[in-house]
């Protein structure tokens, strides 16, 4: 079978994109996360943020940064395993339902950290965590009509996104009469 020049696009059927244009756009959503995520980062790079997180009042079951650092990325590895999957399985309204929501979640994991760490904004940060709840459940119960292994990839997303906003809350109630800059 010869290929044809869209068939490096959209894969040798005609059904979802080829692996290296579904890997280009994992790899570009994945890249540019990470990046704000980076950016917003309470690490030695990032003194001021750094300071103002560790002097955050914040609960005893608080994970220790480094469970942070481990959790995150596999995380985002599953949502990326999932969204690698979507965008290769063929173009339809329930597919790109579901890849609207990945992407979604996907951004608003680096919009969170923005909210948080950067804006030091307690209460707005506690409402999106709130939302991504509510987009991550909606992209789990899209893409198990599409695939139920993307799907799946996502459940482990949800549930610490469960955690982080009972987190996030606590810390906001608990530093909410200092203001946005307490600290």
């Amino acid at each position: 079978m010869t290929q044809k020049p869209s068939d490096t696009i959209t894969g040798e059927r005609g059904g979802g994109l080829s692996r290296p244009a579904a890997l280009a756009i994992v790899m570009g959503v994945l890249g540019a996360s990470a990046v704000l995520g980076r950016r917003n980062a309470p690490d030695p790079s990032h003194p001021g943020i750094r300071s103002w997180y560790k002097r955050l009042d914040k609960p005893a079951y608080t994970p220790p940064d480094a469970a942070f650092g481990a959790v995150w990325p596999v995380l985002e590895t599953g949502l990326a395993v999932g969204g690698y999957r979507l965008l290769r399985r063929p173009a339809d309204a329930p597919r790109n339902l579901a890849v609207g929501l990945w992407l979604l979640n996907t951004g608003m994991v680096g919009g969170w950290t923005e909210l948080f760490f950067r804006r030091k904004a307690l209460g707005p940060s506690a409402v999106a965590s709130g939302a991504m709840i509510a987009s991550g459940a909606g992209y789990v119960a899209a893409a198990a009509k599409v695939d139920r292994t993307a799907a799946a990839t996502a459940v482990p997303f949800v549930a610490w996104l469960g955690f982080a906003t009972v987190l996030a809350e606590r810390i906001w109630e608990r530093n909410r009469s200092d203001g946005p800059d307490k600290a």
